[in-house]
C-alpha cells in the first residue's frame, strides 16, 4: 500500500468517524426520525454532496449507527460472560449478561432506543444487520448448551399444542437443544429486553424504586425459566 493510499483511508476512517459520532449526538437532541445527511454535513462543515461519498442515503447512516450500536451491546454481553468465574454456575453468568444489557442500556440510551425504540417511520433494516442484533441471544444460547452439555439443564414445560412452533425455532437457531428450552428462550429474550425498555422509557416509575436489586432478581427468574436451576 502507497503511503498516499494509507492516508487515504485514514482519513476516510477518521472522516466516517466524525460523520457516526455527529449523527449520535443529533439521535440524542432529536431522535432517528429527524436525522438528516444535510444537518450532520452542515456541522461537520462538509458539502452536502461530499457526505454522500461516505453514505449514500440516510438510510445507510442509520444502518451503520444500528450496526455500530448492535456490536457494541453484543461486545459488552460477550465480555461479562467471560468475564465471570468459570466454575461459576450458569445461571450466574446468565445473569451477569441480562445485567450487562441493563447497563449498558442505561449508560447508552439514544442509542439503545434507535435498536430497541420506536421503530424509524420508512426504513427497514436489511440482513446486514442481523449478525450483529444476534450477539446477546447467542451469548444466552451459549450458556444454555454450556448447561445441556453439563446435564444442569431442565427442560420447562411445553403445551402440546406449542410443540411443532418450539421445534421449528429449535431448528432454526439451537438444533442442539430441546424444543422445550428453545422456546423458553425466546420468551426470556424477549422479556430481557422488555424489562430494560420498561426502566429506560419511564414504565417503571413510581412503581419499582429499588431497580437493580429488582432487574437481577427478574433476570434470575428468567434464568429458572429457560431451566437454569
Amino acid at each position: 500500500m502507497s503511503t498516499a493510499h494509507g492516508a487515504r483511508a485514514r482519513a476516510r476512517i477518521e472522516v466516517t468517524a466524525a460523520i457516526k459520532e455527529e449523527a449520535r449526538r443529533q439521535l440524542a437532541a432529536e431522535g432517528a426520525a429527524k436525522l438528516s445527511l444535510r444537518a450532520v454535513a452542515r456541522e461537520l462543515g462538509m458539502a452536502s454532496s461530499a457526505i454522500y461519498r461516505y453514505f449514500p442515503s440516510r438510510d445507510d447512516l442509520l444502518t451503520a449507527l444500528i450496526t455500530d450500536a448492535y456490536d457494541s451491546l453484543g461486545e459488552a454481553a460477550e465480555a461479562a460472560r467471560a468475564a465471570t468465574d468459570a466454575d461459576a454456575p450458569p445461571s450466574r453468568r446468565w445473569i451477569a449478561i441480562c445485567e450487562a444489557v441493563r447497563t449498558w442500556a442505561l449508560t447508552h440510551p439514544h442509542e439503545y432506543a434507535l435498536i430497541y425504540g420506536t421503530p424509524v417511520p420508512g426504513y427497514i433494516a436489511p440482513r446486514t444487520t442481523v449478525p450483529a442484533a444476534s450477539r446477546v441471544a447467542l451469548a444466552l444460547i451459549a450458556i444454555l448448551r454450556e448447561a445441556h452439555r453439563e446435564s444442569r439443564l431442565t427442560e420447562p414445560a411445553l403445551p402440546p399444542e406449542l410443540r411443532p412452533e418450539a421445534e421449528r425455532m429449535a431448528a432454526d437457531f439451537a438444533p442442539d437443544l430441546p424444543p422445550e428450552t428453545a422456546a423458553a428462550m425466546v420468551a426470556a429474550w424477549a422479556q430481557l429486553f422488555g424489562l430494560v425498555g420498561f426502566e429506560l422509557f419511564g414504565q417503571f416509575n413510581r412503581v419499582v424504586e429499588d431497580r437493580e436489586r429488582f432487574f437481577r432478581h427478574a433476570a434470575a427468574q428468567l434464568a429458572h425459566s429457560v431451566g437454569l436451576t
